[in-house]
């Protein structure tokens, strides 16, 4: 029954959008999808411009990419992608910008390279998604690399480009290079630091056990950290087993930002055990008990030959 409601609304979907007959209406109602982030509209937009032998534009495929970054759906964008090359559609920078990016969130860095090696035009979003693609591959290397050329071609970075490199910088453990960048990206381009690029900054000295710079720079921060950087920050803290002057207020801080999240009160009680507070980790787990919380187990979700297969790694709570 259930499967069958399911094929009926899918159904009705395809003659819905199919009332839009010319090609520019179906293109506004993809970037209407696209807008209001309904990724699946979108591709059924895209099914029924197959049903009526509708050839989408450049322009539209653009966002049937952008639908297929978005569900993570990496065999419709390859099917784009050779729908591209059989047609002989100009991969323009738009185009191009558009599927490089899809085949980097999918997990595809290498043909994401290559089709970012192919174009004949890039601009400054094209390197962006580029340095921070490899950057999240952990190809720290080759995001340095990139920016410097990106450079060279003439294109000043931006926020998201200094997001892209300094993410890279804390992967490959590169805190002088790390600092060069941030203070490049202040004093040079002349960019106001956003909470990203002080989160990549904490996250980089706490991997390097610079646990002291690392809450000078949450301290001169002209906003309140978020809840990522105070977890980043405590992590670092108890990994090295080091508690600073004022990391019981950041617990506390953290705590006060997300107090649903049986993880904090985890990681709060953590670091009391290393100071060896142990009231205080008593009294973490009371309140974990009576807000009925739990740490959600860890988990992984791959994708092998179009079916998804899911992995759950359960939480060593002691």
């Amino acid at each position: 029954m259930v499967f069958k409601l399911v094929y009926m609304l899918l159904d009705w979907s395809v003659g819905f959008y199919s009332l839009a007959s010319s090609l520019s209406s179906k293109t506004a109602l993809l970037d209407s999808s696209i807008g209001f982030n309904c990724p699946f509209d979108a591709l059924m937009v895209f099914q029924s411009m197959k049903l009526v032998n509708q050839n989408p534009n450049s322009i539209t495929l653009v966002s049937l990419l952008s639908a297929c970054t978005r569900l993570l759906n990496i065999c419709i964008g390859t099917s784009i992608h050779s729908h591209v090359i059989v047609n002989n559609i100009k991969l323009d920078v738009a185009l191009g910008t558009a599927l490089l990016e899809m085949y980097s969130k999918c997990g595809s860095i290498e043909v994401a390279l290559q089709v970012f090696s192919s174009l004949e035009e890039k601009n400054l979003q094209s390197w962006t998604i580029m340095i921070s693609g490899v950057a999240d591959h952990g190809r720290g290397e080759d995001a340095i690399s990139l920016f410097t050329q990106m450079e060279e071609n003439g294109l000043k970075p931006d926020s998201l480009s200094f997001s892209g490199i300094l993410s890279a910088c804390s992967h490959l453990g590169l805190v002088e290079e790390g600092k060069r960048y941030f203070d490049q990206m202040v004093n040079t381009n002349g960019i106001k630091p956003t909470m990203e690029h002080y989160g990549c900054m904490i996250d980089m000295l706490g991997r390097a056990g610079m646990i002291e710079e690392a809450y000078r720079v949450i301290k001169s921060m002209p906003m309140e950290p978020n809840s990522v950087i105070l977890r980043n920050f405590i992590g670092s803290s108890k990994n090295r087993g080091e508690v600073v002057c004022l990391d019981e207020n950041l617990r506390k801080l953290l705590l006060q930002i997300e107090p649903d999240l049986g993880a904090n009160y985890v990681l709060a009680a953590c670091v009391s055990s290393v100071s060896e507070n142990w009231n205080d980790v008593a009294s973490l787990r009371d309140a974990m008990k009576g807000r009925r919380l739990k740490k959600a187990p860890g988990c992984s979700w791959v994708e092998v030959n179009s079916a998804s297969s899911g992995e759950i790694i359960q939480p060593a709570v002691g």
